[in-house]
């Protein structure tokens, strides 16, 4: 039996990541010399992309540029997970899907602007027809690469999961905890191996199976998990997890906000 702490599926942290981070346009694979092939390298971000439940990205752009009014064409998005504090290192994770990218009609555009507005209201969404158009990438395939290891999805398990409870509240919550609470940083050392209580301790991530901190030494970065007793999805039951491993019962934590 595993000693490993329980960690969200790979459905479940590829729909947080979805939900929550910034994405890139790779174009398609040129169809140049070698010598050009590092315009493969080129990355196009995009003015405004929403990730849907099916695993669908819906994208803005330019519409001067030369994917807005494309055929369709084989192409990837690269949604990218980044700790909400300054880290060294802050890329957390990455997810990569792979489909058909196609133009989108103004009509069509449109009401799909007016159901992503109810979902997400964005400004940039006015600026549909007005110097940007709309292209969709559909799912063919997916992958997720994080600490917790790589793993291949189909658009199928994406649109089974279930982004974190947290997902939303995640980057505030730990922005207070570096900032305001250093003091509580400090005590969950007494969590972390010998050999990495003298590195500097910076929360790294939260999730409903526990507090992920980043400890920054010399010889490198390493991660560490401390699992919570139970899976959470409330603050009260978080609020009560961290006085547990903080070891203080009248411990009151801010939200951030």
């Amino acid at each position: 039996m595993s000693d490993r702490p329980p960690i969200p599926g790979p459905g479940e942290r590829a729909r947080t990541i979805a939900a929550r981070g910034p994405a890139t346009l790779l174009p398609p694979p040129p169809t140049l010399p070698p010598v050009a092939a590092e315009r493969q390298s080129d990355r196009i971000a995009p003015l405004l992309h929403h990730v849907h439940d099916d695993g669908t990205v819906t994208l803005l752009l330019p519409d001067d540029h030369e994917l807005a009014g494309s055929a369709t064409v084989t192409t990837m998005v690269e949604v990218v997970d980044v700790a909400p504090v300054p880290l060294r290192e802050p890329v957390r994770g990455l997810l990569w899907i792979t489909g058909r990218l196609h133009a989108v009609g103004l009509g069509t555009a449109r009401d799909i602007a007016l159901e992503l507005a109810e979902e997400r209201p964005d400004p940039r969404l006015l600026d549909l027809g007005y110097g940007a158009a709309m292209v969709r990438l559909a799912p063919v395939s997916m992958v997720i690469a994080d600490a917790d290891g790589t793993h291949p999805l189909t658009p199928e398990e994406f649109a089974q999961a279930g982004e974190d409870p947290f997902c939303h509240q995640e980057a505030g919550w730990l922005r207070h905890l570096d900032v305001s609470h250093t003091d509580v940083i400090h005590t969950l050392r007494r969590h972390l191996p010998d050999h990495l209580r003298g590195g500097y301790v910076r929360p790294l991530g939260l999730d409903r199976y526990g507090l992920r901190l980043r400890v920054e030494a010399v010889e490198g970065d390493h991660d560490v998990r401390l699992a919570f007793e139970r899976p959470i999805s409330t603050l009260d039951e978080l609020s009560a997890e961290l006085r547990r491993m903080v070891g203080c019962p009248f411990l009151a934590l801010g939200s951030g906000r």
